[in-house]
């Protein structure tokens, strides 16, 4: 038991200041993400929108995801990580407060398209900031403290949304406004004047010279290669934010209070393991190894889901799920990061956002039309054979990268 608990404070050891407030306002920021999740659900219940429809929206999202990544990525490069996300913390403050007001599929559209572009901004300017302020030891957990901090406010967040949902959904995109309105301030107050790893960044750039730093990653075709396989595992991996929640309220008939307990639940999990699985797995397998068995696992918690059928197994699968996001979600983000030189760098980070941000667009599309089309049984074994064969496909390309960290 002693062991474990210096292991576990290991994980937590020598995080620079600056990476932990990332991680505080990350934590602000997603305590208020109560809409995403419920999204679907407002738009079937609330306004009688047909399932297609629905995902044709939720694609939306995904469209303006992955403009807002490519132009998140861009504007880094050009004017700095730290104007990009103060940018996108305060534009999307009026989008919450504007969005109850939108009861037609096109303006819901336009309103959905409108802020997924602001938000998605943040995230590889967000990207770019973790390694500014990391040292070079502890990326790969700084990393993850944040997407740990992501996870808690995951968990807070549609637990608050659940039982907001049952009053008025106007609260939750209240409650995500005022969250995001907070974020900005503390994220403004502390990092205005605060300075990096401004020596390590020297001394990286030193390294690159000879080598070709103004290579965009779009002519880097192994790690295009790498940020496909990445997409493909995120639009099986955002079912979560779509079909999930849709399979829990036509299947299992829950309400909206108990889908935000199993969202909790998975928040949970990550905030609670991810800093040390993440620590272990660091000290002791490969990245390759880490990323391919994330991906089984992944395929592993959809296959349980029509191998049983009861409340229980919809936590039992969740768990799985979660581990599976724990072992390849931190590691990709990493591996984009040390593929990068220090000039391009918010273009890699944008191409490693803009393939997660283009999953945003399929996996609602795609998911909810199989599923009103065959079923969700069909779309779960559907999902299980895509990612046993991404898990394949990232054995060879990290191979061929030659990914040995």
């Amino acid at each position: 038991m002693r062991e474990f608990i210096r292991l576990y404070l290991d994980a937590y050891r020598g995080l620079s200041t600056p990476a932990w407030m990332l991680a505080l306002v990350m934590l602000i920021n997603r305590s208020g993400a109560m809409v995403i999740p419920f999204l679907g659900v407002y738009m079937i219940n609330h306004l009688q929108f047909t399932l297609e429809d629905t995902g044709t929206i939720l694609s939306c999202f995904g469209v303006g995801a992955v403009s807002g990544s490519f132009l998140g990525g861009w504007l880094t490069d050009k004017i700095g990580h730290f104007k990009v996300q103060l940018a996108s913390l305060i534009l999307t403050v009026p989008m919450f407060f504007l969005l109850p007001e939108l009861n037609t599929v096109v303006t819901m559209a336009i309103g959905v398209f409108m802020l997924s572009i602001i938000s998605e901004t943040f995230r590889p300017a967000n990207s770019v900031s973790i390694a500014y302020y990391s040292k070079p030891d502890n990326v790969i957990r700084s990393f993850s403290l944040n997407r740990m901090a992501l996870n808690l406010g995951f968990s807070i967040g549609p637990a608050l949304g659940g039982f907001l949902a049952a009053v008025s959904y106007t609260f939750l995109f209240y409650g995500n406004a005022i969250a995001a309105f907070f974020s900005a301030v503390l994220f403004y107050i502390y990092f205005r004047n605060r300075k990096g790893n401004e020596k390590n960044t020297k001394e990286e750039a030193k390294e690159e010279e000879g080598e070709h730093v103004d290579r965009s990653p779009y002519k880097d075709s192994p790690f295009m290669l790498f940020s496909i396989l990445c997409c493909v595992f995120a639009i099986c991996f955002f079912q979560l934010l779509s079909t999930l929640p849709l399979y829990y309220r036509t299947v299992y008939q829950l309400s909206e209070a108990e889908i935000g307990v199993i969202l909790a639940f998975s928040g949970l999990v990550v905030f609670s393991l991810e800093m040390l699985l993440v620590h272990i797995a660091e000290k002791r397998f490969t990245s390759l190894t880490v990323i391919v068995w994330g991906a089984i696992l992944c395929s592993i918690s959809f296959m349980i889901l029509n191998l049983a059928h009861g409340v229980w197994v919809l936590y039992i699968a969740m768990f799985v799920f979660c581990i599976s996001e724990i072992l390849a979600m931190p590691f990709m983000a990493t591996i984009t990061l040390q593929r990068s030189s220090v000039k391009k760098r918010g273009a890699y980070m944008g191409v490693n956002s803009l393939s997660f941000s283009a999953a945003h667009i399929f996996s609602p599309f795609v998911g909810t039309r199989i599923a009103a089309a065959y079923g969700f049984s069909m779309l779960w074994w559907g999902t299980v054979v895509v990612l046993v064969l991404t898990a394949i496909g990232f054995y060879f390309v990290m191979k061929k990268m030659r990914i040995s960290q």
